[in-house]
């Protein structure tokens, strides 16, 4: 009898190029879309700043992404709010309210923001959560430079607190740049816990209901009329339903530092978005203010020179997103 042949065994790391690098190609896909999708949806609010205020806007994009969600998740909706008071699962009920206040919060935020300052500038400011994930659990000295980089464009974007930018408008910049970094850890601690978009639909419902207060405060009964009811429908679809979904995807299925990476996309897209929607016009400066920051944050996500590569996730896919980088949560 002849020798019986053994298994070859494939290593990932053995594939050749291109081919272990092709499962990235629909996270990084879902992520573009889910960035020009969102920035849209800005641009359209910042239009309807004129006849509805940002807080009432905030109030229609966060009730209109919640019904949709909930929708969405529809039977898994309701399981999981019953599975988390059969268990009492107060760690897991404690992270999608968690998860929620900061979706609420950094929505009021960045429109407050938006209603004072270009929308390209303030997305820039904004984009520095993002990258506080992104060196968060970095032990390389390069990062520093990173940072360094980062606080350049910022300066230049105020002009060192002596610019013609609104106060008010770069404060709650980055107030929404705090909530986007527990934003990104949430969400992926979220997805951990919770099936499908059962967790994202609780959290939108927390955000909806927070920010119910200010919002009718605010609007009154002009936030009601039915082109600002359809409008605002249409902002949240654009802005939260279509964006945190695919986000949510992507992160179950890439490193935190890659999808940190892939948004480095962000400021750019919010400054055209303005540009063709609002007329909002960046000088030279401002422009290469918001590609310091770009280019500090997809550097800290370690793609420049000498950057480590992200890790892949397992072969064939991961059902659960990578734990945060300084392993705050569990």
């Amino acid at each position: 009898m002849g020798v019986k042949a053994q298994p070859r065994i494939v290593h990932f790391r053995n594939i050749q190029p291109g081919v272990g690098r092709g499962q990235f190609v629909l996270p990084a896909a879902m992520i573009v879309i889910g960035i020009v999708s969102v920035q849209f949806g800005a641009g359209l609010a910042d239009r309807l700043f004129g006849q509805v205020p940002p807080g009432a806007v905030t109030g229609l994009r966060l009730w209109t992404s919640a019904l949709a969600m909930v929708a969405i998740s529809g039977r898994g909706f309701t399981r999981s709010v019953r599975d988390l008071k059969e268990r009492r699962a107060v760690a897991d009920t404690a992270i999608a309210i968690s998860f929620g206040i900061s979706l609420g919060v950094m929505n009021f935020s960045i429109y407050q923001s938006f209603a004072r300052i270009p929308l390209g500038v303030a997305v820039t400011i904004e984009f520095l959560g993002p990258l506080a994930v992104a060196v968060a659990g970095s032990r390389h000295l390069r990062d520093v430079g990173f940072v360094v980089l980062a606080a350049t464009g910022v300066v230049l974007l105020t002009q060192g607190g002596h610019g013609h930018l609104n106060l008010a408008g770069v404060l709650f910049a980055g107030l929404a740049a705090a909530c986007w970094a527990a934003y990104i850890v949430l969400s992926s601690a979220t997805g951990q816990r919770f099936p499908g978009s059962a967790g994202l639909a609780i959290a939108m419902a927390v955000s909806a209901l927070i920010v119910a207060p200010p919002a009718l405060i605010a609007g009154g009964g002009a936030m009601f009329r039915p082109a600002a009811l359809a409008t605002g429908a249409a902002i949240g679809i654009l802005s939260s339903v279509i964006p945190y979904r695919l986000e949510l995807e992507s992160l179950r299925r890439i490193p935190m530092r890659l999808f940190g990476v892939w948004m480095s996309l962000e400021p750019a897209v919010a400054a055209l978005i303005g540009l063709a929607l609002l007329g909002q016009h960046l000088s030279a400066v401002q422009w290469l203010a918001i590609c310091c920051v770009m280019a500090a944050c997809a550097g800290a996500a370690g793609v420049g020179p000498g950057g480590d590569p992200p890790e892949p996730p397992a072969l064939g896919g991961t059902t659960r997103p990578p734990k945060p980088p300084w392993g705050a949560l569990p």
